[in-house]
């Protein structure tokens, strides 16, 4: 915050979008110290991105902290356990923060993405690719397909923009459909989807 102030003379957005997944292990065989990891990258991350960001914002006038959370914390089964702990901790904290910044002109909202290939979520499309099964990733959301970066890119571009200056302390889902509904075997209810 403090070289992007120097160098630019202020902040008017500020994108939080670092983030790591840890590892796969349950609840039960996670160490403390892997869950401390997870928290201090994805959630005290957005905390001190949101702490120091609004201020400098707040002092020109208003703008936007948009931090990434994900659909996997607003339910469980869409990513490991610290993981998805995190993400729901980043939502509810710029649902915080949107409230104590009431009369800033400083909105705080997450974006909530799906599955997408980045360098995150890589070893899942390679993996993928490896089995001869890449067309199986994302099927359970409507769109039946995996995300790209270009349309969780868009949707921080809206929140950034004056075009949502109405939006605010909200979770913006870029799923496909996933989060829509609980997921379900389409061939169990015997006939085949459209």
């Amino acid at each position: 915050v403090g070289q992007a102030v120097a160098d630019h003379g202020g902040i008017d957005i500020f994108f939080a979008n670092a983030g790591i997944a840890g590892t796969l292990d349950s609840v039960l065989e996670e160490s403390v110290d892997e869950w401390a990891e997870v928290l201090r990258v994805n959630l005290i991350g957005a905390f001190l991105a949101i702490k120091h960001a609004a201020p400098q914002i707040r002092q020109r006038g208003g703008g936007s902290i948009i931090c990434t959370a994900s659909v996997a914390g607003m339910r469980s089964g869409a990513g490991p356990a610290a993981y998805s702990a995190s993400k729901a901790g980043v939502i509810n904290l710029v649902q915080v923060a949107a409230q104590q910044l009431s009369g800033s002109k400083v909105r705080v909202n997450a974006i909530c993405p799906g599955l997408v290939e980045t360098g995150m979520t890589r070893f899942v499309y390679d993996h993928a690719r490896d089995k001869g099964v890449e067309d199986r990733i994302g099927h359970v959301n409507p769109l039946r397909r995996g995300g790209q970066p270009g349309e969780i890119a868009a949707a921080a571009l809206f929140l950034a923009s004056d075009e949502s200056s109405y939006v605010n302390g909200q979770a913006l889902v870029v799923d496909g459909g996933l989060s829509s509904s609980h997921p379900f075997n389409r061939q169990s209810y015997g006939r085949t989807a459209i």
